[in-house]
């Protein structure tokens, strides 16, 4: 620490449950400054929220020192304060989550250089709400340029504002939050109902259903300290790979249709659809839509089945192997992806980046290595980087990966031990905190979970990766032509409603 003051934090790991008194309390000036002076040191902020008791509001910070594979966890209570200097133009990542606070709590961070409503302020939904400013350039031939809240396709609603001269993008403001989903207070007042628990974290982002229902039940069930056996840890793990290949494939056919490579485009559509529709012969769901429950799984691999996925995944190796070498020898191809869409590695780390668009920068967090959890607790991943932080890079690396969760499916699957797939999940322990981290296909989803004195649920904050990487969407068309943000824009593949919480 570089601070006059020490100051204590409690040392956790992911998905270990610990007592909520063991948590210390800090002044909040304390407590940002450590926050502060712990990223400047290397520790990356995983998570900045607060939370409402009769005691008054307490704000919860939580770290990751992702080389040691510790997570630090720190709080303050307010006791009617409403203010504190804010963090971000020292620490850039904390942005969003000090915008959040004050939305939500009225805690303003002082100085916070862009202020404004996170996932509130929008015409039409509540007129009792401070409607969003947008930014605005002005001279001479400077336009602006609308797209959305309302897309052609069927996803969620979101409004990207351009500021142009000409074709030249200076400036693109991304406003979501137009559903007001409400999903963490569902999670809260649902918490005596299991299965509405479960099928809810799997529709927090409907295209990561594995990674977010994993999330979450992992983050119970070290609550309720429910061991899970290995066989349930296995088949969850092959799930997620599955679901990381299935998506990593679509986001190939889809980058490739950006650029008119229309061979690219239908031949990765087609080896996502073997992917999909593995997953649906596990559970009969091409999503995996009811595998994941509290305490283990709903289906087990059968022989015929086991050795279903193992040929599914041998003969995918070849097929995307020669796809993909097609793909990323396309002069065409190469010449709208290399250096589009520039995201540096220092502006990254910056603004506290995760999964892939992280790892294309150069940026090495992978929770699968730096924190492990289930499956992977029994296998080593290796973090695979790339420097350019380009469009290409975003692509590339989404051809590797796919590389490397085909052969931990392999690896997983030859480890496979007989055994039962569920186990009896119990109720949470009272007073206790967890936070739990998983690597998803779009980077690091992260839960923490609360439980009260009386044993029940009385706090979930919920972080998709798209919360840490939708601004990085903002910087990478900076003095690109407009043209070129579908394809900046598929290469990140961001989630709206995993934003609009």
């Amino acid at each position: 620490m570089n601070g006059a003051e020490e100051m204590s934090w409690l040392e956790t790991r992911n998905l270990q449950s610990v007592a909520l008194g063991e948590i210390p309390v800090h002044p909040i000036e304390m407590l940002r400054r450590h926050v502060i002076d712990s990223v400047a040191a290397g520790k990356r902020l995983v998570q900045f929220f607060g939370d409402r008791t009769d005691s008054g509001d307490t704000i919860y910070a939580v770290l990751a020192d992702d080389n040691a594979s510790r997570l630090y966890i720190a709080s303050s209570l307010l006791r009617g304060r409403k203010s504190f200097a804010s963090m971000t133009p020292e620490v850039p990542a904390a942005h969003l989550f000090e915008r959040e606070l004050y939305e939500e709590f009225g805690i303003e961070p002082v100085g916070h250089p862009w202020l404004k409503p996170l996932r509130k302020g929008i015409p039409g939904i509540d007129e009792n709400e401070d409607q969003y400013g947008f930014f605005s350039m002005k001279g001479e031939e400077v336009h602006e340029v609308g797209v959305g809240p309302i897309h052609a396709g069927v996803i969620e609603p979101g409004h990207f504002r351009f500021s142009c001269h000409g074709e030249k993008v200076y400036q693109l403001e991304i406003k979501l939050g137009f559903q007001h989903r409400g999903v963490e207070e569902l999670f809260v007042r649902n918490a005596s109902r299991p299965i509405y628990l479960e099928k809810l974290a799997e529709s927090v982002a409907g295209d990561t259903v594995i990674g977010h229902a994993g999330g979450f039940i992992r983050a119970y069930e070290s609550l309720a300290g429910t061991s899970v056996p290995r066989r349930a840890k296995v088949i969850r793990t092959v799930a997620l790979e599955l679901e990381r290949i299935a998506v990593h494939l679509g986001d190939l056919s889809a980058l490739s249709g950006d650029v008119a490579y229309l061979t690219g485009n239908s031949v990765f559509g087609a080896l996502r659809t073997k992917v999909i529709n593995t997953t649906m012969a596990i559970c009969g769901n091409r999503f995996g839509r009811g595998l994941m429950k509290l305490g283990g799984v709903d289906f087990d691999f059968t022989p015929d089945l086991h050795d279903r996925i193992l040929d599914t995944i041998n003969k995918l190796e070849d097929d995307v192997a020669l796809a993909s070498e097609v793909l990323f020898s396309s002069a065409s191809v190469l010449e709208r992806f290399e250096k589009t869409g520039v995201v540096s590695k220092e502006t990254a780390t910056a603004i506290g980046m995760v999964g892939p668009a992280a790892r294309a920068s150069g940026v090495p967090v992978d929770v699968r290595s730096d924190h492990p959890f289930g499956g992977f607790e029994f296998l080593a991943v290796h973090k695979l980087t790339l420097p350019g932080g380009d469009v290409f890079a975003r692509a590339y690396l989404r051809f590797i990966e796919i590389q490397q969760s085909l052969k931990i499916i392999s690896e997983q699957l030859g480890g496979l031990t007989v055994g039962p797939v569920r186990q009896t999940a119990g109720l949470p322990a009272a007073d206790r905190i967890v936070v739990s981290l998983t690597e998803g296909w779009r980077g690091e989803i992260a839960y923490v979970l609360i439980s009260d004195s009386e044993a029940n649920i009385r706090k979930v904050k919920v972080k998709d990766p798209s919360f840490n990487n939708w601004f990085a969407l903002s910087l990478a068309v900076r003095g690109e032509g407009i043209s070129d943000f579908p394809l900046c824009n598929k290469s990140f593949n961001l989630s709206y409603c995993g934003f609009d919480l």
